[in-house]
């Protein structure tokens, strides 16, 4: 295991926001000093979880130094590619080079409830394939945005998006859960974030999906063998944790440990098993998992529903007990 990371939702209280972006802060300052290599958090629009990633993980970057920070995952169906693309690059500076931004593709989440919020104007019009998502990498590589650059009066333009930050366009993910998804990320040099969830398209083994969606984007990735790959199943180490708590993370996988047995939905999604044991026992699952052998970076996504003490304990098992299991050991 070469790089360490997790995952989290960031939720809070409706009725007072603060508390719950402020403990996301400081899990991600806890994450820095434990010596993981990645944080990233996920992104919620109309509920109670982080609806504005780039924000958070600007605040983020003024109090940390050098951990990484990603979005797992940006639905582009609610951005206009040219202003994230702005925004990203903005993060990216402030945090001198450590940002990790991911997309995804498809309408947005309840469309036909928002889209009159969303796009009054261009609802029925609106493109929600590739093409968006090609158009935000454009415009992080620096190509034109607009067909006018040079003074005009007191102001200067530039007719790419500003500020230019050279080394992001190498740090863009792909949040993919299908094999076509896996070869469009690999067919224009992105990097692949995998999930706990996939289609179920030529098999009902989640190990065997996913371990074909990381060779599919590899045989069509520029960089082969080399092109970068990160896992993010769910995982809680119990190594430190009181009896309550192993008690109740076990509860938790068990509730939703029915949905990992066959497909759900039209869309015959796969969810992974949530894996809760101590380290060594979460280890040797995981060498069992074949998509696991496949990659040498990961981040571990948290449970969307516990505390902050609860996170503070998962973490710091992970860092001390999980991650040298898997052969990792912290950065200095």
């Amino acid at each position: 295991m070469r790089k360490l990371g997790f995952l989290t939702i960031g939720l809070f209280d409706g009725a007072d926001p603060r508390p719950g972006h402020e403990s996301t802060l400081d899990v991600i300052e806890l994450g820095e000093q434990l010596g993981f290599d990645s944080a990233w958090v996920r992104h919620r629009h109309l509920q109670y979880g982080i609806s504005s990633p780039v924000a958070v993980l600007a605040a983020a970057s003024q109090r940390t130094s050098r951990i990484e920070l990603g979005t797992a995952v940006i639905p582009l169906g609610w951005e206009n590619p040219l202003r994230l693309a702005e925004d990203l690059a903005t993060v990216d500076i402030l945090s001198g080079g450590r940002l990790n931004p991911g997309v995804s593709v498809g309408p947005p989440m309840h469309y036909d409830q928002v889209k009159q919020a969303l796009y009054p104007d261009t609802a029925d019009a609106e493109d929600f394939g590739y093409d968006r998502v090609r158009r935000l990498l454009d415009f992080v590589c620096g190509e034109p945005a607009a067909g006018f650059s040079g003074t005009e009066g007191f102001e200067v333009f530039s007719d790419r998006v500003e500020p230019h930050s050279p080394g992001l366009a190498d740090r863009m993910w792909y949040g993919g859960g299908s094999l076509r998804s896996a070869r469009w990320a690999g067919e224009n040099g992105m990097n692949l974030l995998t999930s706990s969830v996939v289609k179920a398209e030529e098999s009902e083994d989640f190990a065997e999906i996913q371990l074909s969606h990381i060779r599919a984007f590899r045989s069509h990735h520029p960089d082969g063998e080399r092109a970068r790959v990160s896992q993010g199943l769910v995982v809680i180490p119990t190594d430190t944790a009181s009896a309550e708590q192993r008690a109740r993370y076990e509860e938790y996988a068990r509730k939703r440990t029915p949905r990992t047995a066959t497909p759900q939905g039209p869309a015959r999604m796969m969810f992974a098993p949530d894996l809760v044991g101590t380290s060594s026992e979460i280890a040797e699952r995981l060498y069992a998992h074949a998509a696991f052998r496949e990659v040498d970076e990961v981040a571990f996504a948290l449970p969307f529903t516990f505390e902050h003490q609860d996170y503070v304990q998962i973490l710091t098992d992970m860092a001390t007990r999980l991650g040298p299991a898997l052969g990792w050991s912290p950065s200095d």
